[in-house]
């Protein structure tokens, strides 16, 4: 296998990997084992039982991230194919992603707007609808605001511990970031278990839990992105010339806060007062 100095060049050549197949093909698994459990009489009536295909192509799309990931991680670490030219890639192809993940969340947001100012001609000119009842924005949700916020502060304090050098400042940051955002999901839970409207059956709690369900998955995916940042810290993996896995992972965090503030403003403390649209 070439290495960064034998071909005498800044760009990365990567070797050879099954793990774009392996993942596409596990995704089509994950995707049809899906369809198939909502609609087991729709499409794929001859597959078998929706919920074992899904999580079959679950487990197939997991594992290819993990194998995928430590490919890239020894590719960055053991074989130092990650030279200034191959990060600037990395940091534009992330740039780009949270880029995508912005525009996801417009598309939920446009959603509920349409529905606020739609809502004088088809839902008798009030928000949110007759028979509604919303959670206190000053209770749960503001918790988790509290929460979320101050989990950006200790992830910006690890990243400011780890630029210094500050192992042990770098693996606390994380650590109680962690914490926080299992805090978060966990509270996220007890909110929805608590809710007095259904996803179905209303336009109301459609783009509630489709907003706020997104967003709490966000939370759980960002939450694993910096618990496995947590274990390379602990195993020296970062400098402070070299963590750009770490950098990924804080800005995702701290896009994960910004679209949470958006949420609590627009759909749970706005979207809660009564008669918003006829004022």
């Amino acid at each position: 296998m070439a290495t960064t100095e034998s071909t005498g060049h800044d760009y990365h050549l990567v070797d050879p990997s099954p793990w774009p197949l392996v993942g596409s093909m596990a995704a089509l698994v994950l995707a049809l084992g899906g369809v198939h459990w909502m609609k087991p009489e729709g499409l794929f009536p001859a597959l078998p039982a929706g919920p074992a295909l899904f999580l079959v192509g679950l487990a197939g799309v997991l594992y290819t991230m993990f194998a995928w990931w430590r490919e890239v991680v020894r590719e960055s670490v053991l074989k130092g194919d990650h030279k200034p030219v191959v990060k600037l890639g990395l940091r534009y192809g992330m740039i780009l992603f949270i880029a995508s993940e912005v525009m996801f969340f417009v598309a939920w947001f446009w959603a509920y707007f349409h529905s606020v100012i739609d809502a004088q001609t088809r839902l008798g000119g009030t928000w949110p609808p007759a028979g509604i009842e919303t959670f206190d924005p000053w209770h749960l949700p503001l918790m988790n605001t509290v929460i979320l916020l101050t989990s950006g502060t200790t992830v910006t304090w690890a990243h400011h511990a780890l630029q210094h050098g500050d192992r042990k400042g770098t693996i606390q940051g994380l650590l109680l970031t962690v914490v926080l955002g299992l805090c978060f999901t966990a509270l996220q839970a007890v909110e929805y278990s608590h809710a007095e409207f259904a996803f179905a059956g209303n336009i109301y709690g459609a783009t509630f839990f489709m907003a706020t369900g997104f967003h709490g998955f966000h939370v759980i995916v960002g939450t694993i992105f910096l618990a496995v940042c947590l274990f390379r810290a602990m195993a020296g993996h970062f400098t402070p010339d070299r963590h750009f896995g770490f950098e990924a992972a804080a800005w995702y965090w701290h896009f994960v806060d910004v679209v949470w503030l958006f949420l609590f403003v627009a759909i749970y403390w706005w979207g809660s007062l009564p008669h918003a649209v006829a004022s």
